[in-house]
């Protein structure tokens, strides 16, 4: 159940709204199952003798009293107005069960407290089977204002109590985080448009793609016009400095034909100024490695980090895993854009799924997660997809979703912990799309039965109590082609399992193999490594020498925001 708290200053014309047809003839039926006073409540959708419009009128004096009391002062955003509907695949509720809904959230929100004669008048209409609309005058009897500090906070801790209740699905508890929604006119417009995401969210998207990519604040919004969405800056009455900013898409305007801006906060808690510059260097970083030879080094680092970030989750230190939630939210936007198009979607999906989950009241420490967001905006500028050491990224970054939805767990960040997991179906999705060809290849492969012979010997040595279930493992055969492949690039096949076998506990691996197997791939290839450090070579070109690497928006699917590509 989600009650959706607003304010206006229209009356008259939000009680023309909930008693009309709707914008796209969406309300049927509609009309007031609870009030302040049902009998000094005309119902407008209940009255046949008289007109819609002397209706509306008559209602609109009646609830509009208080306020015409205060003779024709009336206070600024008067009209309180909460939608409230039931999530979908719930039960349908009966108009007293929707009058009971009503009272409670009017009460608990401070404008109807139970028992208070002096209190605010109100009504509840309902529309459809699934959701009502309560309005109020936020002018009580004795000419105060009501007493509506985290109104909407407080209607959301009631709603989950009445899920409970009424035995309908509970719904996740926030902690005041989650970026705003869309509101009904926006969504309105995407559908008139063909859209099926609004220009909020896809600003936001974009928002989020870019910021991970720049390393500096000026080439995030150079980066942002390059996608043709203009941006527009707040500066400082005195400084003159940037103190906030605003985004606008392409062709998205009002009636006037104006853009319609949405500052960096208002898209998500963490698009605004000021926590932007928490993560984004003020000006160049001077000692910012060079492009490398190597296009497999950016991803080794990704991987690298990716499995730090998972050992500092299980830390006590909150502030440093909040840090690495937020830089593990960037690695999955530029790991969607290094990635291939056959799984790409997966990604993206889950980068968005994570935007959720990469922040909470829980203040990050970006400093501690400092070598995962550097490793991810060198895999944005990364010239190639290596092959299987992506998959080492990806299964690493799978595993490193499944312990931030734990982590939110343990902490009642409800809402975290859903979009975690979320993004860990969507990039269980793409492994399993991307793995399982590299590995039926890597499998077809395999040495010869004397070389699986003595791998198997060093797997017995090197992890005794694990050895068995790697053997029974589908995945042994492509273990041992790259355990062969280590071997060619200078490792030793059993001080390498036990290296890699001591990294993280195999214990609770369901398929261990594949986990010995993708971390044996993120290994560094050492004579390459020997080599590069003999060779002369020199005058590679920096990064910031190079075009960058967004010059289109983030994928989308069909039909989503199609105008701006």
């Amino acid at each position: 159940m989600v009650p959706d708290v607003s304010t206006g200053s229209d009356t008259r014309g939000l009680i023309v709204y909930l008693f009309g047809p709707g914008r796209r003839d969406e309300h049927t039926d509609p009309h007031i199952v609870a009030a302040w006073d049902m009998a000094g409540a005309p119902d407008p959708g209940r009255n046949p003798e008289a007109s819609y419009t002397l209706l509306a009128k008559r209602l609109d004096h009646h609830v509009d009293l208080r306020t015409r009391e205060l003779g024709g002062k009336k206070p600024p955003q008067h009209v309180w107005h909460c939608p409230v509907r039931t999530a979908p695949g719930d039960r349908y509720l009966t108009d007293a069960e929707w009058a009971e809904v009503a009272r409670r959230i009017v009460h608990t929100a401070g404008i109807a407290p139970e028992g208070d004669e002096k209190a605010c008048r109100w009504i509840a209409v309902r529309h459809a089977d699934d959701h009502i609309h309560i309005m109020a005058t936020t002018v009580r009897a004795d000419g105060r204002r009501p007493r509506t500090h985290r109104d909407g906070q407080r209607a959301q801790a009631e709603c989950r109590k009445i899920e409970a209740e009424f035995g309908l699905r509970r719904l996740k508890s926030g902690d005041l985080t989650a970026p705003r929604t869309p509101t009904g006119a926006e969504r309105a417009k995407a559908d008139r448009q063909g859209q099926t995401v609004t220009a909020r969210q896809w600003l936001r998207e974009q928002a989020y793609a870019v910021a991970a990519a720049v390393r500096i604040e000026a080439d995030y919004f150079t980066v942002l016009q390059s996608l043709g969405i203009q941006v527009k800056f707040r500066l400082g009455p005195e400084t003159g400095d940037v103190i906030g900013y605003g985004l606008a898409a392409p062709g998205d305007t009002n009636a006037a034909g104006e853009p319609i801006w949405y500052g960096g906060s208002k898209l998500a808690p963490d698009l605004s100024i000021n926590r932007l510059r928490e993560r984004l260097a003020a000006q160049e970083v001077a000692d910012r490695p060079e492009h490398v030879a190597d296009p497999n080094t950016p991803w080794c680092r990704v991987e690298n980090a990716l499995n730090t970030a998972s050992a500092i989750l299980g830390s006590d230190d909150d502030a440093a895993a909040q840090g690495h939630l937020d830089a593990f939210g960037d690695a999955l936007h530029t790991m969607a854009r290094a990635t291939p198009d056959r799984h790409r979607h997966e990604l993206v999906a889950a980068a968005r799924a994570f935007n959720r989950a990469r922040r909470s009241t829980i203040r990050a420490d970006h400093q501690a997660a400092t070598a995962l967001r550097q490793a991810a905006k060198e895999l944005a500028h990364a010239s190639s997809e290596p092959g299987g050491l992506a998959i080492a990224v990806l299964f690493a970054a799978l595993h490193l979703a499944r312990v931030a939805a734990k982590w939110h767990e343990q902490r009642g960040h409800a809402q975290q912990a859903a979009a975690a997991e979320e993004a860990f179906r969507h990039l269980r999705a793409g492994y399993q799309q991307a793995a399982k060809p590299v590995l039926a290849d890597l499998a077809h492969r395999a040495p010869r039965a004397t070389t699986a012979n003595r791998f198997e010997q060093d797997l017995r040595a090197a992890l005794p109590d694990n050895a068995d279930r790697v053997l029974a493992d589908p995945a042994w055969a492509a273990l041992t082609t790259t355990l062969a492949r280590a071997e060619t690039a200078g490792h030793s096949a059993r001080r390498l399992l036990a290296t890699v076998g001591a990294q993280r506990e195999l214990d609770s691996a369901e398929r261990p193999a594949e986990v010995l197997n993708w971390r044996i791939t993120a290994q560094p290839n050492r004579r390459a490594q020997a080599a590069r450090r003999r060779s002369t070579v020199s005058g590679t070109s920096s990064m910031s020498a190079t075009p960058h690497p967004l010059a289109t928006p983030v994928a989308m699917r069909p039909g989503e925001r199609g105008r701006h590509r």
